[in-house]
């Protein structure tokens, strides 16, 4: 059986490709497996070419050889999605002062998905986090 961590993130494994980002997916507990899914279907409409894995117990997503554009990591009342670029996009998301990661805590009642659309195809376009 699969563990959940704190918050009821799921661990998996770190890896690349769709397969372990689907394993992810399909873990998340209630309604954040919704907002999880939403959020994977919204990156793989917006950027057919993007690169996926699992790091940190967190899905990634990024261009091959152009690093990580964005992330998201389930806590207990919110499903933290992370722009490693944050502090170039328009307007600057939220959340954060990590050096150039912003981010949005998306809850139970959902977000703006026009500005969601707008995030991942600003931060898509822009040179991303460069990590193995």
């Amino acid at each position: 059986m699969l563990e959940l961590l704190a918050g009821g993130n799921p661990q998996i494994a770190k890896a690349d490709g769709d397969a372990p980002v689907q394993a992810y997916l399909a873990a998340v507990p209630g309604w954040k497996r919704d907002v999880a899914r939403r959020l994977d279907a919204l990156v793989m409409r917006l950027v057919p070419e993007v690169r996926k894995a699992v790091k940190w117990n967190s899905p990634f997503y990024g261009i091959e050889g152009g690093g990580w554009f964005l992330s998201f990591h389930v806590f207990t009342r919110a499903v933290k999605v992370t722009f490693f670029k944050g502090t170039s996009l328009r307007p600057v998301p939220p959340g954060g002062a990590a050096k150039e990661a912003r981010w949005i805590d998306v809850t139970e009642d959902g977000y703006d998905e026009a500005q969601m659309v707008r995030w991942i195809e600003q931060a898509s376009a822009l040179p991303g986090w460069l990590i193995g």
